[in-house]
């Protein structure tokens, strides 16, 4: 029997593989973004009332309330051109209040987003520089990226898993040096698109921090998570957040994400 050369075969073996891994690698991509549209797109616009509690490492609490508000913007056309604008205003404890977090999203990879914070006290707007979008979110455990949300572009994924009813997917930062993460694994509900659960890994592959929607409803046909957590392994701390009146596709005013809204909240709309 005439056999191949095993240097053709390592080649042709070789092919075949990098021809898998390139399928999987699209079919991760599809995954993923479906799973941004599902979390972070609902509708063409939004609204909610919010409520986190903290609790650290020795079982101290801390509460804070807010109303978030986003909106996707479109192109000269028309078109959903996946930018996105969001603005949280608190109102409650007293020492949070009158607080607005403004964002500006970009689905360009090589356009930041651009992130406020207002604070009545001072009356200063505080811009919130690219680096410091994997920090503290008000003192909670969420960070401002999470709130916003992760650009699918900023990282690689493959499928590591597939089970009957979720994809496990992992994802390796494109920049390492820009985030604290070695790689972070995500399950994603098949019915809904929703990331259900992420898990953040160093370098010694040692899960550090956990990311969960507890809670998923169908609100106006978009399935919305409605109650999350964030626990950090490393100091036994966490931060619970609940929504609560969710609506999507409102009549919102057409200068409601400007800068004017730090200093001018819309009063009608938080009431």
């Amino acid at each position: 029997m005439n056999r191949l050369p095993i240097r053709v075969v390592g080649i042709g073996l070789l092919l075949v593989s990098t021809l898998l891994s390139a399928s999987q690698n699209q079919d991760a991509m599809d995954i993923i973004e479906q799973a941004e549209q599902a979390a972070y797109y609902a509708g063409d616009n939004g609204r909610s009332e919010a409520r986190m509690l903290i609790v650290d490492g020795q079982g101290r609490k801390q509460m804070r309330q807010f109303t978030i508000f986003r909106q996707d913007r479109t192109d000269e056309l028309g078109a959903d051109s996946g930018n996105q604008d969001m603005l949280v205003f608190f109102s409650r404890p007293s020492e949070v209040k009158g607080m607005v977090f403004r964002v500006e999203k970009y689905s360009d990879l090589n356009t930041d987003d651009n992130r406020w914070l207002y604070l009545p006290a001072l009356d200063l707007v505080k811009r919130i520089a690219a680096g410091d979008k994997r920090t503290s979110f008000v003192g909670s455990h969420f960070f401002y990226e999470d709130v916003s949300g992760r650009s699918t572009e900023e990282d690689t994924f493959t499928i590591v898993e597939e089970t009957t009813t979720h994809y496990v997917l992992k994802a390796i930062p494109k920049y390492p040096q820009t985030v604290e993460f070695a790689y972070y694994m995500v399950s994603i509900d098949k019915s809904t698109f929703i990331p259900t659960t992420i898990d953040f890994f160093d370098e010694s592959d040692t899960n550090y921090r956990r990311v969960e929607a507890l809670t998923v409803e169908a609100i106006q046909g978009y399935h919305t998570v409605v109650r999350s957590k964030v626990t950090d392994f490393a100091t036994g701390g966490y931060t619970l957040m609940e929504f609560r009146g969710v609506e999507y596709n409102l009549a919102l005013p057409s200068d409601l994400f400007t800068e004017r809204s730090l200093r001018v909240p819309p009063r009608a709309l938080l009431n």
